[in-house]
């Protein structure tokens, strides 16, 4: 390992093509406050740059600035050559061979570690539907708007009609069952691993044909004519995906029904998700790529639609980032500062992501065997 000035040295160079100065003026700048920051970066990669912001040993100004100049930069690439960092690679590759995260037996993990964490927060941080998902900023001026706007652009591409009977797996906290059963006059059946989401829901949906249960996408034996998954498939893990699939087209009824996929999706196929957000956010979560989500539905889809509004989860982000800060002073007492600067690294380092392309959002509409006459996109 570099002595501590090589270190620092090292890290300096690495931020060369970057813009990005240490103890610079610039908001995108890194302001160190413990100079075993260099060392630990160098031999714990991205777990140890997110811990050591946890630890209070650097600031930046516009996190969201940072990380979408380093992604820009593909630093990731850049420093992977750290022998301790390779290994580490090498070692989570090899049990990903081995070992199914998003098993059965895993399921529930991540509802129980990131979507239980406190009803508080959410309602806080996330619009009046809920939803903690990407919205829809074509025409929108402001969060609520936006997220509307997802909603209604997701029930129009299912052509939703009255008595038709939806499934949403991963319904988070109700807000597209709600709006589909109340606006569209429609049945719908929606699936959360999340005991939390599962209680606010019930609560959130009462009165409307809507059943909201504790469930496993695994465990779904019934026929729908349409189906809905928002962001959800990034929870499902490569060794499950076509069984994901094989479970969503035995589900529906017809030919011709419809089922929209609105995930996160990666330009580079991986099999395991950045060590820090696998460690602190969502474990066991893994994006997508385009060959991957290809080779799943093989054979059991017709691809009528893919529609990609990657940057507008920079804007969603953004927003969510603004409400946490804005109303954290009301939940504050329940967190702790570990936990606030935990959370800000999470939303601004994925902001910065989207912002800078590295990762995008995907709307992908599938027919069991070809929509009758055709697919009209709807945008």
């Amino acid at each position: 390992m570099p002595k501590k000035n090589a270190a620092k040295s090292l890290i300096i160079d690495l931020l060369q093509d970057t813009d990005i100065k240490v103890n610079g003026t610039k908001p995108c700048d890194l302001q160190i406050h413990n100079e075993d920051f260099y060392e630990r970066i160098l031999r714990e990669g991205s777990l140890g740059l997110g811990e050591s912001y946890m630890d209070g040993w650097w600031d930046c100004a516009a996190l969201e600035q940072f990380f979408a100049k380093l992604f820009a930069a593909e630093i990731d690439k850049k420093i992977k050559f750290n022998f301790p960092v390779l290994a580490r690679i090498a070692f989570r590759k090899a049990l990903c061979t081995l070992h199914n995260p998003q098993s059965k037996k895993y399921a529930f993990k991540v509802g129980e570690q990131h979507y239980d964490i406190g009803n508080d927060l959410y309602q806080r941080m996330l619009d009046p539907t809920l939803s903690y998902t990407c919205a829809y900023w074509k025409n929108a001026s402001n969060l609520d708007e936006a997220q509307l706007a997802k909603l209604e652009l997701i029930c129009q591409k299912l052509q939703l009609k009255p008595g038709m009977r939806l499934l949403d797996i991963g319904c988070g906290f109700g807000g597209m069952a709600q709006y589909a059963a109340s606006r569209y006059q429609v049945e719908v059946v929606g699936l959360t691993i999340s005991k939390e989401q599962y209680a606010l829901s019930k609560e959130r949906c009462n009165g409307l044909p809507i059943d909201i249960r504790l469930q496993d996408y695994r465990e779904v034996n019934e026929k729908f004519d349409r189906i809905v998954s928002i962001g959800m498939f990034e929870h499902v893990g490569p060794k499950n995906y076509r069984t994901y699939m094989e479970v969503a087209a035995n589900a529906l009824n017809h030919p011709d029904d419809l089922f929209l996929l609105h995930t996160i999706g990666a330009n580079v196929s991986s099999f395991e998700a950045d060590p820090w957000i696998n460690k602190y956010i969502f474990p066991g979560g893994v994006i997508p790529s385009i060959p991957q989500i290809a080779e799943s539905i093989q054979d059991l889809f017709v691809m009528e639609d893919w529609h990609n509004f990657g940057f507008d989860y920079y804007k969603t982000l953004m927003a969510w980032h603004h409400n946490f800060n804005a109303h954290y002073a009301e939940i504050k007492e329940q967190y702790s500062e570990r936990f606030r600067r935990m959370w800000n690294y999470y939303l601004l380092s994925c902001a910065g992501s989207f912002y800078a392309r590295d990762i995008q959002l995907w709307q992908i509409v599938l027919s069991k065997k070809g929509a009758s006459g055709g697919y009209v996109s709807i945008r």
